[in-house]
């Protein structure tokens, strides 16, 4: 397969003694690798027509072959490589011999790692997050919209067909993210889904080294990243470990019976997720929920299989350090193995100790997230290194807590009491707080379209503590007229598409409602970028009183009061309460309205609204 990365591989096969196509490399992963890494080790996956016939042998100063090892199918071998610490950049070739003669010749790769990778630094709460599903943002390449031999094709009138979305359209509209305050981009995958329909999503992968050619090129996505972080914004991508698509390339030639769960059949997951930390769940519950698969298009991955295993770590740290990134989103974590999910974790933050990586836990239950992240003592003695999940139960509250009335068990209570669960995460600070995301409905639709609600939303998650993520179109009210089909929320963002009447780039055709949202969430956005009390201020928050929360952020250096108002009438919030915070006569002044006032003795909080304080 012709792969579309910055690297010479040849492969030359030799005409000896009737051998003449009996013997073929159709696949050797990783295709190139690095030098100074903190592992010396590499596993080389060799996939090819009788491989396992032929012996590996090479000779580079620096690299030797520790271990050839066989499995169940002939057309695989897995070559385990020593990289010594002095091994220099550069190209050996690998012989497959049968004998003393040599069949196939594979030329080999050893780049120099860049200065200061191990050190990378991942996202943080000074960070926003903007998520992106690529098919759905921007066409930058209509000439890309549809490939040859690969059958999904483009179709705008199709609410879950591809529409034409892709790397260069991102790059195009680097300068939106940038201005409107973004730091990072979370981009869904990006790897090839050569599925038959429904492969605009990236979540079937059926090659795990090569970007969809639909979406662009290997070398396209590297340079995206390398653009993006000239303007101060890094790049997460989205990964699969759980399972891969059915049209996956070594679906039709397994390494061994073992690689795919449930022997290869179809057996849907029972969703139970909590049986992995229940005390009494029986191992044929967990067996299940961890063994069975999403859809028949996502045959389940076994990590338990060591190849496999090693393969997808291998394949991780590989887009590290190919792509330069500044994290990773998980999907599906509490899915794979658990043991595997500790090692993966584990083996990829020690060779990149300052790296961040969020895991997609989807649950309400704070407990059950809690118990991935690092650090977590847990019950049954699971080491998790996990540094970040996606605060799924803050997103819950935050809803009900502005689509309730207020009593005394509805409204606010709920989002402070969530809150207040914060004691069972080892480090809350580096979870990721969001409004909405690619899997539910748009957040203006689950607060029944009412724009104070929105602003309310807009104003808590960026300023409440961890790192806020914002999914595409939120800044302009998106809507998913469609209730909870995916291609619906999913839309495409007005703007991306030569042709479209509305421009949500430049502001062209949206309503006074979008604009007016567009320009309060990048006041925000920019406010929140500099600003080192949002960052890693101390939190501070009292009880709901009549209809409204407040919260501090402090540091030595400053203080933010932010109040939400939810009534209909403008509330006198007396200051007295807040003692502990507002010392005598300070002067406060409002990022959103602008207004300066006293703190003295009172508050006027105009009704339906969010105050955010600046305190001096």
């Amino acid at each position: 397969m012709k792969r579309l990365i910055a690297v010479v591989i040849n492969v030359f096969l030799f005409v000896n003694l009737g051998f003449s196509g009996e013997y073929k490399i159709n696949h050797l992963e990783p295709a190139f690798w690095w030098t100074g890494m903190k592992n010396s080790n590499l596993q080389l996956l060799v996939h090819g027509d009788n491989i396992s016939e032929l012996k590996p042998e090479l000779d580079y100063a620096g690299v030797s072959i520790e271990k050839v090892s066989y499995v169940q199918n002939p057309n695989y071998l897995f070559i385990d490589l020593k990289l010594r610490d002095k091994v220099k950049a550069g190209e050996f070739d690998i012989l497959f011999k049968k004998g003393k003669k040599t069949i196939l010749n594979y030329t080999y790769r050893l780049l120099e790692r860049e200065k200061g990778s191990a050190n990378r630094i991942g996202f943080t709460s000074k960070d926003v997050m903007y998520l992106i599903t690529p098919d759905r943002f921007a066409n930058g390449n209509p000439n890309n919209d549809s490939v040859k031999g690969m059958p999904d094709t483009v179709n705008r009138k199709d609410k879950s067909g591809r529409h034409g979305g892709d790397i260069k359209g991102i790059i195009d509209h680097l300068d939106y993210i940038l201005d409107m305050g973004f730091t990072s981009i979370w981009i869904n995958p990006v790897l090839e889904n050569n599925q038959p329909k429904l492969s605009y999503h990236g979540y079937s992968i059926t090659d795990y080294y090569e970007v969809d050619k639909r979406f662009g090129s290997n070398e396209e996505y590297r340079k995206l990243s390398q653009l993006a972080k000239e303007k101060g914004i890094g790049l997460i991508m989205d990964m699969v470990v759980n399972h891969c698509g059915s049209e996956h390339w070594w679906m039709k030639d397994l390494p061994s019976q073992d690689w795919i769960n449930c022997n290869g059949k179809f057996k849907r997951t029972s969703h139970k997720r909590t049986t992995v930390q229940d005390k009494y769940a029986s191992k044929e519950d967990l067996k299940q929920f961890a063994d069975g698969w999403f859809v028949k298009t996502m045959p389940d991955l076994n990590q338990r299989n060591e190849f496999l295993a090693k393969y997808l770590i291998q394949n991780t740290i590989w887009w590290v350090e190919y792509a330069g990134l500044q994290g990773i989103r998980m999907d599906t974590y509490p899915y794979p193995d658990a043991d595997f999910m500790s090692r993966w974790t584990r083996e990829v933050m020690e060779e990149y100790p300052n790296f961040n990586i969020v895991g997609e836990e989807w649950t309400t239950n704070p407990a059950l997230i809690s118990y991935w992240q690092k650090g977590k003592v847990n019950h049954d003695d699971y080491k998790s290194y996990l540094p970040s999940l996606m605060d799924f139960p803050i997103q819950n509250a935050l809803v009900e807590a502005l689509n309730k009335e207020e009593t005394w068990s509805t409204g606010w209570i709920k989002l402070y009491e969530m809150l207040a669960n914060d004691f069972l995460y080892p480090n809350p600070d580096n979870l990721v707080i969001f409004p909405d995301n690619h899997d539910m409905a748009r957040i203006f639709d689950q607060l029944n379209r009412n724009y104070e609600s929105f602003k309310m939303a807009m104003a808590y998650i960026l300023t409440m503590r961890g790192i806020p993520q914002i999914y595409y179109g939120t800044e302009i009210l998106a809507k998913s007229d469609g209730g909870g089909d995916h291609g619906m929320l999913r839309s495409d963002f007005p703007g991306g598409w030569s042709g479209d009447k509305v421009n949500a780039f430049t502001g062209k055709g949206l309503s006074v409602q979008e604009k007016d949202a567009q320009d309060f969430l990048k006041k925000l956005l920019i406010w929140r970028k500099d600003n080192e009390i949002i960052h890693n201020g101390k939190l501070i928050h009292y009880a709901p009183d009549f209809g409204v929360y407040s919260y501090f952020r402090h540091t030595d250096n400053g203080k933010v009061m932010v109040i939400l108002n939810k009534n209909k009438e403008s509330v006198q919030l007396e200051t007295k309460r807040y003692h502990e915070m507002i010392k005598g006569n300070e002067m406060a002044k409002d990022i959103i309205s602008g207004k300066s006032f006293s703190m003295k003795d009172s508050i006027e909080v105009p009704a339906r609204s969010a105050m955010i304080l600046e305190i001096n």
